[in-house]
């Protein structure tokens, strides 16, 4: 079982974006309500470990990068506002003080201290998954550090306190819970009180934030309404009353999640990530008050996310949401390279799903997540050690990958946050059931019967079909294990245990169950048929002849000569170059055109949607 103790699998099961109940033991003070339940449970994140591959390597980058950061440089913002010594390197970009900030341009000094919580959070995550002494180390010293800064005076003249505040709240609650910070929670109260005279008395939308007097535009850019998820999980974590009603004054109902309910969309014109994001406090307020609205809100507004989704899983052009029906996603291909705001956006998408698969155990939320993890995150450029970040990805006709103008924009902040995300988004529990939801490299680990359990599966997928999971158990075990066949599969999807085919019903769009007494080697073998399929962006007006290529969860980019003449046919009978390259080639009329991954992708331009021609 590794570094998993009873302590730890108690302190770590605490949900960051997900819903069981608080384990005795974990608050600090009082006793919350417990949350309520829903049909599936998540694990913990020191229960998956991540094996060699692309995510491995992904979250490994990630948590050195964060765990050498200077701490006094991390620091500097809060001392300084404090009027304490302030050692250290300005960090620059929007997480320093400066004098000459424009809304406008440059954002130098725009936020400063903004993600200071999502790289606590990530280091926490990273430390429950590892392990890592100098991991929780560096967190339990941070998180003294900032402690001594606590100040209102940090959000004098400062554009957006909600926003950076609800990024705060997130580091010290997961600091708490997974790193098993001893001052974090009553960090918290302090830093709460030293916000609050700078929040409005309720959500305010963007509408609102304009009418009020303000210096400058960027004092109107504010997300109260994003608050409720995490003052509901400190309220969980910490038993104090006064989160959870703070968390119910900042849900916005009159003009976000009330008109979601009854179906209304009301998605064209607001900020895309943010609004995304506040469907997780649309099921925080569901799990929290037993309201039936907020599920429904929570889940109209993602359908109606998805309706105006890329081929890959990306929405949001010029982080705007659109209106249905309308030209402007089609536009975009040759308007905009600002097609989707990557790690902010694949974090936000990762959490909605994660709180709907479990709520529902519908398995075409699993779909959606791996689609935006193949397509955008996982080809994402790496943090650079300046700050230099990846921000968007990019669709444009001519698109090719390239970093932020800004140092440390809000995209380094949930960039670690998203890969320590990984494994808690690869499997589900239902009693003693086992979900796998996402097919990569990774180890399961858990206790039933007093039994020590594993589940270590192998792939290579998508480049290979093929996945296999084997099953180590102190003894034999009876549960099910559940794989998630995706709306895309084809009818030569299989499933085998032991070598033999197995009669679990694989329907594409849900779940395979397959129920038995398990001993230790036995093991799985899921081989999903992946057909090529073409995709049109959504809202293509009648005759409209711009497709994606498919295959599998994997939209395919052109790479070479991106005005290629070519026909749905020759798409459709495009070939994988060889098993060791991640390539594929379409025979033209004229020169073969190569299609490849986006996370196969460096520096060339390439092209999402190709223009039919017949």
């Amino acid at each position: 079982m590794g570094n998993l103790t009873r302590r730890r699998f108690v302190q770590n099961s605490l949900l960051t974006g997900g819903a069981l109940a608080v384990p005795r033991g974990v608050m600090a003070s009082g006793a919350a309500t417990p949350p309520r339940q829903t049909r599936l449970s998540q694990v913990g994140y020191e229960q998956v470990r991540l094996l060699d591959g692309p995510l491995r390597e992904q979250f490994d980058r990630n948590h050195a990068f964060f765990l050498a950061l200077s701490e006094d440089s991390l620091l500097k913002p809060f001392r300084q506002k404090a009027g304490l010594p302030a050692p250290g390197e300005d960090m620059g970009g929007w997480y320093t003080f400066y004098a000459d900030f424009s809304p406008k341009g440059p954002f130098h000094g725009y936020i400063p201290g903004h993600s200071f919580g999502q790289y606590l959070s990530g280091l926490a995550r990273a430390y429950a998954q590892t392990g890592s002494k100098p991991t929780q180390q560096k967190v339990h010293r941070l998180v003294d550090g900032f402690s001594k800064t606590v100040t209102p005076k940090f959000y004098v003249d400062y554009h957006l306190p909600a926003y950076t505040f609800d990024k705060t709240c997130c580091g010290l609650i997961d600091a708490h819970a997974f790193a098993q910070d001893p001052v974090a929670m009553r960090a918290l109260g302090p830093a709460t009180d030293a916000v609050i005279p700078f929040l409005p008395g309720r959500a305010l939308n963007r509408k609102e934030m304009y009418a009020r007097p303000h210096k400058d535009d960027a004092y109107c850019w504010d997300e109260t309404y994003t608050l409720p998820e995490n003052l509901f999980l400190a309220y969980q974590r910490s038993g104090e009353a006064r989160y959870r009603a703070m968390a119910k004054q900042y849900i916005e109902d009159e003009s976000w999640f009330a008109p979601l309910s009854e179906d209304q969309n009301v998605l064209p014109g607001q900020h895309a990530y943010s609004h995304l994001n506040s469907l997780c406090s649309a099921m925080q307020s569901y799990l929290n008050l037993n309201d039936e609205r907020y599920l429904r809100a929570a889940r109209n507004g993602f359908r109606m996310i998805e309706e105006q989704s890329f081929a890959t899983g990306g929405w949001g052009p010029n982080e705007t949401f659109v209106k249905p029906g309308s030209t402007t996603l089609a536009e975009s291909l040759t308007k905009t390279h600002a097609s989707f705001e990557t790690p902010c956006g694949a974090y936000g998408h990762f959490k909605i799903t994660r709180y709907l698969l479990l709520e529902t155990a519908d398995s075409r939320y699993g779909d959606s997540m791996e689609r935006v993890l193949y397509n955008t995150i996982l080809g994402a450029k790496p943090l650079e050690p300046d700050g230099t970040s990846f921000y968007y990805s990019d669709y444009n006709d001519k698109a090719q990958k390239s970093y932020h103008e800004d140092k440390w924009p809000c995209c380094s902040g949930t960039f670690p946050q998203m890969t320590a995300d990984y494994g808690i988004s690869a499997y589900m529990r239902h009693g003693p059931d086992v979900y796998v939801n996402l097919y990569v490299p990774s180890e399961l680990r858990w206790r039933q019967g007093g039994a020590a359990c594993a589940m270590t599966q192998t792939t290579e997928y998508p480049a290979s079909s093929q996945s296999t999971m084997v099953l180590t158990l102190d003894r034999p075990q009876s549960f099910a294990v559940l794989l998630r066949i995706p709306q895309w599969a084809g009818p030569k999807t299989r499933i085998a245990v032991n070598g033999r085919a197995v009669d679990a019903a694989v329907q594409p769009g849900t779940f395979a169950s397959i129920q038995r007494t398990w001993k230790s080697g036995d093991h799985i073998e899921l081989e999903l048929d992946m057909p090529l399929r073409l995709e049109p962006i959504p809202y293509q007006q009648a005759g409209g002849q711009r497709v994606a290529l498919m295959h599998g969860p994997v939209a395919l980019f052109a790479v070479d000569d991106l005005t290629a003449s070519v026909t749905r046919a020759q798409l459709l009978a495009a070939e994988r170059v060889s098993r060791s390259s991640a390539d594929w080639r379409v025979a033209t009329a004229a020169q073969p055109l190569t299609l490849r991954p986006f996370a196969a992708i460096g520096d060339e331009h390439y092209r999402l949607y190709q223009t039919i021609t017949a």
